[in-house]
């Protein structure tokens, strides 16, 4: 059975069709990589799924349960995690800190001048830590982090919630290649350790051809093509689509 099932899902704004009546699923233990060019509806697709948006038409289902008409903070709790595009964190607060903030929503408490987030589960949110690589810099401030580091820091704060589905909003953007390969390697490893289900968007195709399972490919708010990386690289309909100037994927990936 898929952890995340999308049926027939569709948005319009203003009569121009964002997402028409799109389908996919995920599998838990795999990497699932939204891809298209701008306008696709990728992130139109990305924040129906989150809750951002209501969905005019459609199902999300994660694990049998419907997302659709649920706010984000009743779908972080059904066991969806989120990374964004620009990483999120509190620069005054520490490393620790931080994941202690995730941990005090999770589990439904207040922060108050009165409960310090230093004073809730430190071991758990060091433990989050030490699964991306940051415990030894725990108490250092957000503020004083290499950008990749800080992407690593978000990283635990998403996995706050233990979560079945992880959403990744162009995790890679404004990274050196370096740092894109660790941070998608240590991902991978995430996956792998806890089962759970990665769908990301991403425009560096090398990160997309190295790390994801497979990939769905949107133009103009359709599917039109969803397969493994070899597939999708020799798809006809996607070369035409998605590059639109005859570039191919191997060309792209020399650029990236």
């Amino acid at each position: 059975m898929s952890l995340l099932k999308v049926t027939h899902l569709g948005k319009s704004f203003g009569g121009v069709k964002a997402v028409d009546g799109i389908d996919f699923e995920l599998n838990a233990g795999e990497l699932l990589a939204l891809i298209g060019p701008n306008g696709a509806g990728k992130t139109t697709t990305f924040n129906m799924v989150n809750g951002q948006l209501k969905a005019d038409q459609g199902s999300i289902q994660l694990a049998g349960t419907e997302l659709v008409g649920k706010k984000p903070r009743e779908i972080w709790r059904q066991g969806v995690g989120r990374t964004f595009q620009i990483a999120e964190t509190f620069a005054s607060l520490t490393v620790v800190e931080n994941v202690q903030m995730a941990l005090l929503s999770h589990d439904g408490k207040l922060f108050s001048m009165w409960r310090r987030a230093a004073d809730h589960r430190r071991d758990k949110a060091l433990e989050l830590l030490a699964q991306v690589g940051m415990q030894a810099q725990a108490d250092r401030p957000c503020s004083e982090l290499a950008y990749g580091d800080v992407k690593r820091v978000e990283l635990a704060i998403a996995m706050a919630n233990d979560p079945k589905l992880l959403l990744m909003d162009e995790p890679t953007a404004g990274m050196a290649p370096k740092e894109r390969n660790d941070l998608m390697a240590l991902t991978k490893q995430l996956v792998i350790d806890r089962g759970m289900a990665v769908l990301f968007t991403e425009h560096s195709m090398d990160v997309v051809f190295a790390y994801a399972d497979r990939m769905i490919v949107l133009a103009r708010g359709r599917l039109i093509a969803q397969g493994k990386p070899l597939e999708i690289r020799d798809h006809p309909k996607v070369q035409e689509v998605y590059f639109g100037t005859g570039k191919t994927f191997e060309k792209e990936k020399a650029l990236a």
